[in-house]
């Protein structure tokens, strides 16, 4: 699914125009990246919780030259589904 069709569920469920059902997507997904870029966490009860995590700085090998790296401690992005969330996942497999 891509963002287009994403809007277009989400306008149909909501029973929202696309237009503002993109602008809904987008405000949400601004709000996300603004909260985590101020190292604060975002927990939706039952969704999951999206958080920054560090990565250590770490050495790794080419494997087309052979030479070792160094690839940089960086902060990243980590979303981690909450208990209904993948219990709902679940249920929809069998």
């Amino acid at each position: 699914m891509n963002k287009s069709e994403l809007v277009t569920m989400i306008s149909a469920k909501a029973e929202l125009t696309k237009k503002d059902a993109e602008k809904f997507l987008d405000a949400f997904e601004n709000s996300i990246i603004e909260t985590l870029q101020h190292g604060e966490k975002i927990q939706l009860v039952g969704f999951g919780t999206f958080e920054v995590t560090d990565r250590a700085e770490r050495i790794c090998r080419n494997p087309q030259t052979g030479v070792n790296m160094t690839i940089p401690a960086t902060k990243v992005p980590k979303f981690k589904p909450g208990k209904v969330f993948k219990d709902m996942i679940a249920k929809a497999k069998k």
